[in-house]
């Protein structure tokens, strides 16, 4: 399990808000180094076919004012690109969305101490209040601690062994459960109470590893 420790430990996640023109939005944000040079990190978050071996299969128009789709996953359009530096798009599932269903994810590289990049990645979206009160930031902030894992396995060289299966592995849930912990602690840091991380952080583990909260007698919010 050191490798899913060093992965957690490596990342600095914060919660806070962020005005987008869907309106006022709760954003996580997650910082850490990568050891890999500003154009390598660059051209894996931006080339299809590297995106597809280390996140999701992407087709679409990967230039500015083009869109993408996210095979099962999210849809936008590219609203931003200077690179080797910003990234930043929208964000959205499904094919008719609401106006206020559309996030937006920025991700910023620069070049730190060393042959290494620094790396952030803020997603701002309106959340409805009851969802942000069960879950708070961990519903979204699990989900990109899965991403920065796998784009810092790529950086390495490596993958996911069977990313389809992946998921059930105990491997894979105490990833999870650790991660949603560590979101826990960033709600925390933005002023939540004991009780709201409590019961965020049970949600949030249930909905990402259902049995292991059935195990512990159901989610903290019940």
């Amino acid at each position: 399990m050191n490798d899913i420790v060093d992965a957690l430990s490596a990342v600095r996640r914060e919660t806070g808000h962020r005005r987008i023109p869907a309106g006022e939005g709760r954003t996580v944000v997650l910082r850490r180094t990568y050891n890999a040079p500003i154009g390598d990190v660059w051209d894996a978050i931006t080339d299809a076919d590297r995106i597809n071996r280390w996140f999701l299969p992407i087709s679409g128009d990967l230039r500015l004012g083009g869109s993408f789709r996210l095979k099962g996953n999210a849809q936008g359009e590219i609203l931003h690109c200077d690179p080797p530096h910003l990234l930043k798009v929208s964000w959205y599932c499904g094919d008719d969305p609401a106006a206020t269903d559309i996030s937006e994810v920025e991700v910023r590289l620069s070049t730190g101490t060393g042959d290494v990049t620094d790396f952030e990645l803020v997603h701002s979206a309106v959340v409805p209040e009851e969802q942000w009160a069960q879950y708070g930031p961990g519903a979204t902030g699990v989900g990109w601690d899965l991403t920065l894992l796998g784009l810092g396995l790529h950086l390495r060289g490596g993958s996911i062994e069977e990313p389809d299966t992946w998921g059930e592995t105990a491997e894979a849930r105490e990833f999870m459960t650790r991660s949603s912990q560590a979101w826990g602690a960033a709600y925390a840091a933005a002023g939540a109470t004991d009780a709201e991380v409590a019961s965020a952080v049970g949600n949030t583990t249930g909905f990402y590893v259902p049995d292991l909260a059935a195990a512990q007698g159901g989610d903290a919010g019940h």
